[in-house]
């Protein structure tokens, strides 16, 4: 554990999820593979490659720069947009959607979660309120964390995601506590380290590559403490 910035009193905790309280590498890749293969199953669509997904997304994207903030919108849309390049009867698209978005919500969730992210959380959750703050779409109740946090609030439905300042004042308001007595972790130096700063947080970035920070690029403030485990924040007991 390593502080760059003092730190006077902490009185709530809010998370990132993905690489923050678990590894979540190949797991949205491997989703989206799934979830192509349900959409193959359609003689219409058998010939739909992931290169032709992620094209049909940014074309999407560039018509609707903001919904980028939700990434189940997004991928609704992405999938619609397809669908009405085909000969598919309008009546069937709700369905096979909904049977897309269903296989990939199923691979989406199946990362471990490490017994230590347990312990940790555990015990935090007896000294602090915890929350979530993600840009993605993963259910802590899926995943079996849904216990130690008061919410959960992901980017879209609870404004522009991180690191705009809807999503944290949001946050704040719900667990009641100034924003400068809150400790915001996550992995991502853009959305978690400046989004917090600059909306008023303390930041812990979990330097899960042991990078220095001095030589990154997208390095734009530091944060108030660095970790390179999890369960370093048991310091915080």
């Amino acid at each position: 554990m390593h502080f760059y910035r003092s730190i006077d009193c902490i009185k709530a905790i809010t998370f990132d999820l993905d690489d923050t309280l678990y590894d979540n590498s190949m797991i949205v890749d491997k989703a989206e593979e799934e979830m192509l293969k349900t959409l193959q199953k359609h003689q219409q669509l058998a010939n739909l490659t992931l290169d032709l997904y992620y094209q049909e997304k940014n074309l999407i994207l560039s018509f609707n720069p903001e919904i980028y903030h939700d990434v189940i919108a997004w991928r609704i849309e992405t999938i619609k947009s397809l669908l009405s390049k085909t000969n598919i009867p309008v009546l069937q698209h709700t369905n096979i959607i909904d049977d897309a978005l269903g296989c990939f919500n199923i691979w989406r969730h199946k990362m471990v979660i490490p017994e230590s992210t347990h312990i940790l959380l555990a015990k935090l959750a007896k000294k602090y309120p915890l929350a979530v703050i993600t840009n993605g779409n993963v259910d802590v109740n899926k995943i079996g964390l849904g216990d130690y946090f008061q919410f959960s609030l992901r980017g879209g439905p609870d404004g522009r995601s991180k690191p705009f300042p809807e999503i944290f004042d949001l946050a704040a308001k719900k667990l009641a506590v100034a924003k400068n007595y809150i400790l915001h972790v996550g992995d991502n130096l853009e959305t978690d380290v400046n989004g917090a700063i600059n909306n008023g947080y303390l930041s812990c970035w979990i330097n899960i590559f042991g990078q220095d920070i001095y030589h990154l690029t997208d390095a734009r403030c530091l944060p108030h403490v660095e970790i390179t485990r999890l369960p370093e924040l048991d310091n915080l007991l």
